[in-house]
C-alpha cells in the first residue's frame, strides 16, 4: 500500500525557500500570486499491517518536526 505523508511549516514560521520561489515567480513577470509556502511529500510503500498509529510515530518521530511543522497522512487506494 502506498502512503503519502505531506509536511509543512506551520503558520507564522518563516519560510525562506517560500520566500524565494515566490520571489523567482515575480521575476517570471507573473502576478497575483500572494504568499508560496514551501513543503515536502514523502511516499512510503508499507505492508497492510502498518497501523494508522504507526504512521503518526513515524511522523511524530522522524518525519516532521514537532515544534515547526505540521503533516497530514494519506493512505493511497489500490
Amino acid at each position: 500500500m502506498k502512503v503519502r505523508v505531506f509536511v509543512s511549516l506551520k503558520n507564522g514560521v518563516l519560510d525562506p525557500q517560500g520566500r524565494a520561489i515566490h520571489h523567482a515567480i515575480e521575476g517570471l513577470g507573473i502576478t497575483g500570486v500572494n504568499d508560496v509556502r514551501a513543503g515536502k511529500m514523502i511516499e512510503l510503500d508499507v505492508e497492510d499491517t502498518v497501523s494508522d498509529a504507526d504512521l503518526e510515530t513515524m511522523c511524530k518521530q522522524l518525519l516532521a518536526n514537532m515544534v515547526i511543522e505540521n503533516y497530514r497522512i494519506e493512505r493511497l487506494a489500490a
